[in-house]
Formats: C-alpha cells, structure tokens, sequence
C-alpha cells in the first residue's frame, strides 16, 4: 500500500473536491482518493506508488493545478 499526497489550488468547494477525485480515481492502480477544498490537500492511495505525473494531469483535466506535498 502505498500513500502519496499533493497540493491542490483552485478547490473551492465539493464541485471541486468530485471533479478532482473523479479524474484521479481513472488512474490505473489507485484505491482510494481524499481531497479536500479547504485544506487543498489530495491523498492517493494505491497498491504501488503512484505516477506523479500521471495525477498532476488528471488534477490539469479537471481545472486544477496541482504540486507534490
């Protein structure tokens, strides 16, 4: 099991937490998605790390920016 987390900017409310965790939860191997608007805080968690840049253009695809914790 693995945990990776990220910053978000942009998040200002559940719209924004769905349309990130919906574009990262497509990315092969990930189990589970924590985000939240009011902390900006994005947690991935997947059975082997997870591609970082792989969830840096899904959290792009849903109109976010976002960088590694």
């Amino acid at each position: 099991m693995s945990t990776t987390e990220f910053q978000v900017t942009g998040m200002t409310c559940g719209h924004c937490e769905m349309s990130v965790r919906e574009e990262v939860e497509k990315i092969a191997g990930v189990e589970s998605v924590d985000v939240s608007a009011q902390t900006g805080l994005l947690v991935v968690t997947s059975a082997a790390p997870v591609d970082a840049d792989a969830v840096l253009a899904a959290v792009d695809e849903a109109g976010y920016r976002a960088a590694t914790a």
